[in-house]
């Protein structure tokens, strides 16, 4: 059956329900496809379940430690991995069910479940039906990279995605992957009581960051019981039994960990591969994300990306972000574009981190005079009063512009506090309005003044 749309999106992630739905309010008739969960990774595989996991490693954490604080705990603390598990779904699932019958419910949107496939520009076939329109959207995303490591195939492997379905609790839990995904994943489950090894093929966790947040973090870990393997250069996997053996050949320690799960956190793909993207003459570059320009245009007129599998962000905020500067462009006479955004990301392990603009490696390769200020968080009254002083603050100024470039905050709440540097950048303000600024006490974000008021020149 052949069906007429003015647009068609593809891809009920971040983006796409928001872009549908206004696209209708302005009076189109406006297909989504999706073929699997409404809501995709982040309501359903990622940043609401795992945060909901995390919550509840937390809840742990701090229940072990409570003695600190002069709170008596009597007896073990356990942690029933069934009720996590389905604390987690109840919270997820409600995400979803509240996004899909918006979907459902909003004039002029027809939500279609399926498999979406270009056969033109502006034909898809989803099924038996075809599907026309005049513009269309891709909001595909990414799924978990399963990289072509040595035993890969011969042994049972988790992904973020299949993390979420255990209720039970892994004896020895290996994550191959020092990054973000595998962190958060690993600090959780061994709070929850799992032993965890983490395996990183680089000199270090979290490479992208700068040393002194890696060097923080795993301290914080290692405290915690896990044990870290960085310069893993030979990975490889082989079945022990009922669990599984990982090669490091690391310069130091055992060659092999052996453990019960392993779980593989090393990146993402785009779901692009089966597309039918050369059919529509859309581009993609050469890890199969679709090329856009600033305003997020395909190569192909009238096909736009959004999301993940455009390769301009990895995270649902930028995701969102894409779908207002598509919406903007077409109905509000504006021009946003994507280098109008400031890079911004949290990582959310405990005490987590915010970042937000340049790296003090990066603001040392800009070529600019760059100032520096920096606290270690055992300086801030709110973190002793907690009794969690790990981690720091640090932020880079110009020194010409008097413009902060970029911004740190790893430690209790970072990943709130750093907001208040990213509406300094986009306001484009001096950094003075900030440090002559009169902030709350006991508060974390009571110290940006007072480290921007003693800044110092960045060193080599």
């Amino acid at each position: 059956m052949s069906r007429r749309f003015d647009a068609i999106v593809i891809g009920a992630g971040q983006a796409g329900p928001s872009l549908a739905v206004r696209m209708a309010k302005e009076g189109l008739a406006v297909a989504i496809v999706e073929r699997a969960a409404v809501g995709g990774t982040c309501v359903n595989y990622g940043c609401i379940p795992t945060k909901a996991l995390v919550a509840s490693a937390r809840a742990a954490h701090v229940a072990r430690r409570a003695a600190d604080w002069g709170v008596v705990v009597e007896g073990e603390v356990r942690v029933d991995m069934k009720r996590v598990h389905d604390r987690m779904k109840a919270i997820s699932g409600a995400s979803n069910a509240g996004l899909t019958k918006w979907l459902e419910g909003a004039e002029n949107v027809t939500l279609i479940r399926g498999h979406a496939r270009l056969e033109g520009p502006k034909r898809i076939r989803v099924g038996e039906d075809v599907l026309t329109a005049e513009r269309v959207f891709l909001n595909v995303g990414t799924r978990a990279r399963i990289p072509e490591l040595p035993g890969v195939a011969d042994v049972p492997v988790l992904t973020n995605s299949t993390m979420l379905d255990l209720e039970t609790l892994p004896e020895h839990l290996v994550v191959v992957g020092g990054s973000y995904i595998g962190l958060e994943f690993g600090q959780t489950f061994r709070r929850f009581g799992s032993r965890v090894t983490i395996v990183e093929r680089g000199p270090r966790l979290v490479g992208r960051e700068d040393e002194a947040v890696s060097s923080v973090i795993r301290e914080v870990l290692e405290r915690e019981g896990i044990e870290v393997r960085c310069g893993a250069e030979c990975i490889r996997l082989e079945r022990r039994g009922d669990g599984v053996g990982v090669g490091v050949s690391c310069a130091s320690g055992p060659p092999e960990v052996e453990g019960s799960h392993v779980l593989l956190a090393v990146g993402r793909v785009p779901n692009t591969g089966d597309l039918g993207l050369d059919a529509a003459g859309i581009e993609t570059d050469a890890r199969g994300y679709v090329v856009v320009d600033d305003t997020l245009r395909t190569t192909t007129p009238g096909v736009w990306a959004l999301g993940d599998c455009n390769g301009r962000g990895a995270f649902t905020h930028t995701s969102y972000n894409d779908y207002e500067i598509v919406a903007a462009n077409l109905f509000d006479g504006e021009h946003r574009r994507v280098s109008d955004r400031v890079p911004c990301h949290a990582l959310y392990v405990d005490p987590p981190l915010g970042r937000v603009g340049m790296t003090e490696r990066e603001a040392r390769a800009s070529g600019r005079r760059v100032l520096v200020g920096r606290r270690p968080m055992s300086a801030v009254g709110r973190a002793k009063e907690r009794g969690e002083t790990d981690g720091f603050l640090s932020i880079l100024v110009d020194a010409d512009t008097e413009r902060i470039l970029g911004a740190t905050i790893l430690g209790i709440g970072g990943d709130e506090v750093v907001h208040t540097l990213i509406a300094q950048i986009y306001a484009d303000a001096s950094y003075t309005t900030l440090a002559r600024s009169v902030p709350i006490h006991p508060n974390v974000a009571e110290l940006l003044p007072t480290v921007l008021q003693n800044l110092e020149p960045l060193g080599d």
